[in-house]
């Protein structure tokens, strides 16, 4: 799937480096699952996410490279979960390297994402979490469309502190 300025892609063994240059950084972790990867666990990552290239069941996620079509470098990772096959219901998400944050990657990225959803799998809504502190990932919800539905506080420990969620949603018929 192409956009102006992206494609998105299956990821293959080789987007190694790519991905371990922004999953390695404790800034890009700092508010999602996990830790940091070595490149044994972005080696099992890239192979897990190799095994769904799309969606067939409830409970896949579809995770797509994001490559830069001018520089060919892989710059993140988004992805399109499927909820509920009988609520038509998907999750988004996505995770950039910081070095290609402020251009406008990630919204032209889950734009394509999105598209796909609603047009493609016939989904009728789709929801996007965040954790409180990652306004970088709420503006960029925002600026799909998404609404903010929730705000939970405290619903989670989270790397060892309570820790407050984001929960967004935008319905087919809100998405342009």
């Amino acid at each position: 799937m192409q956009t102006e300025r992206l494609l998105l892609r299956p990821f293959v063994p080789d987007d190694l480096d790519s991905v371990h240059a922004w999953q390695s950084r404790p800034d890009v972790v700092r508010y999602l699952y996990g830790e940091v990867r070595s490149r044994d666990e972005v080696t099992e990552f890239l192979r897990l996410r190799a095994r769904t290239t799309w969606p067939r069941v409830e409970g896949d996620v579809l995770g797509l490279a994001v490559v830069r079509r001018d520089s060919g470098e892989v710059i993140g990772d988004v992805n399109l979960g499927w909820l509920s096959a009988r609520h038509r219901q998907g999750e988004i998400g996505f995770v950039f390297n910081p070095e290609h944050h402020g251009n406008g990657f990630a919204t032209e990225a889950a734009t394509a994402v999105l598209r796909l959803g609603f047009r493609v799998l016939g989904l009728h809504r789709v929801i996007g979490r965040c954790d409180a502190r990652n306004t970088a990932s709420a503006a960029v919800m925002e600026r799909l469309g998404m609404r903010r539905e929730a705000h939970f506080r405290h619903d989670e420990v989270f790397k060892g502190e309570w820790g407050d969620q984001y929960v967004y949603a935008v319905l087919d018929d809100e998405f342009p």
